[in-house]
């Protein structure tokens, strides 16, 4: 089977400019096909940007909404699978969501953060209820998290658990929590034994400062790629032969006794 290449777009695009940030993302698609990558990550809430208070229900749609089509379009016309953040509107609720669109354009998966961060997520989203979120992509098993949703390592063992490949993690992570995308994230990707792909947003937003940092993570716990504090479009591969290697040499899913863990819940 061969590898997949996967661009990450680490920005922070225009903070409630969704027409500019459908234009920086085509953008980034355009440059990310031309590399070779059949799969674009962009951070969290990247469709309309992070930072943006009370425009947080005015710029709310469902998921099936007029952003999802242009980025199906998108998506269409680069030949590669795009995955975004963005809140997502279901009746009354609102959810800091991501969704996966295949480059056929069809909507492949959608999942709404689990573990809200701080007073502004929680004062303007509903936490999602479902832990694991998969589709199939050339191949590999993708799963979906987001952000402060990685921290918790029960997450990250349930996506291993249910047989994740590739987890994909748009994520808006500022200062003074760096240490999470250069340490956390690659001791994820290695005690669970699968790739991960950190994508952030860089630069000040309102009350924030985003490091950047993106980077995607091998089961090994090296870095394949890794973005600096700016704008910036990184490439890497996800190879599932060495995955299934990784997986063969190291014992951590197969030595677990899960009858000594129940306390834990």
């Amino acid at each position: 089977m061969s590898s997949l290449r996967t661009a990450l777009l680490q920005s922070s695009g225009r903070p409630g400019a969704v027409a500019e940030n459908l234009k920086t993302l085509d953008e980034a698609a355009a440059r990310a096909a031309g590399a070779g990558a059949r799969l674009l990550v962009a951070p969290e809430l990247f469709l309309t940007g992070y930072a943006i208070g009370d425009a947080v229900p005015v710029l709310a749609e469902p998921a099936d909404g007029p952003g999802a089509e242009a980025i199906a379009e998108i998506a269409v016309r680069h030949g590669l699978a795009v995955l975004y953040g963005y809140p997502e509107r279901d009746g009354e609720r609102i959810f800091n969501a991501s969704q996966l669109i295949g480059a056929d354009g069809v909507r492949l998966a959608n999942y709404r953060k689990t573990h809200l961060f701080g007073c502004f997520e929680q004062q303007w989203f509903t936490p999602g209820e479902q832990t694991v979120v998969q589709a199939d992509l050339d191949g590999i098993r993708i799963g979906l998290l987001i952000c402060y949703d990685v921290e918790f390592p029960e997450n990250v063992r349930a996506h291993a658990l249910a047989g994740t490949d590739l987890l994909l993690v748009p994520t808006a992570q500022m200062h003074p929590f760096q240490f999470v995308a250069e340490s956390v994230v690659p001791v994820r990707a290695f005690e669970s034994q699968m790739y991960v792909a950190y994508v952030n947003r860089t630069g000040p937003e309102g009350e924030f400062e985003f490091v950047g940092l993106s980077c995607l993570a091998g089961p090994d716990g090296v870095v394949r790629t890794r973005a600096g504090r700016g704008e910036e479009l990184v490439i890497g591969e996800v190879d599932p032969e060495f995955l299934a290697a990784s997986r063969a040499a190291n014992p951590y899913l197969a030595d677990r006794r899960p009858g000594l863990y129940g306390s834990l819940a």
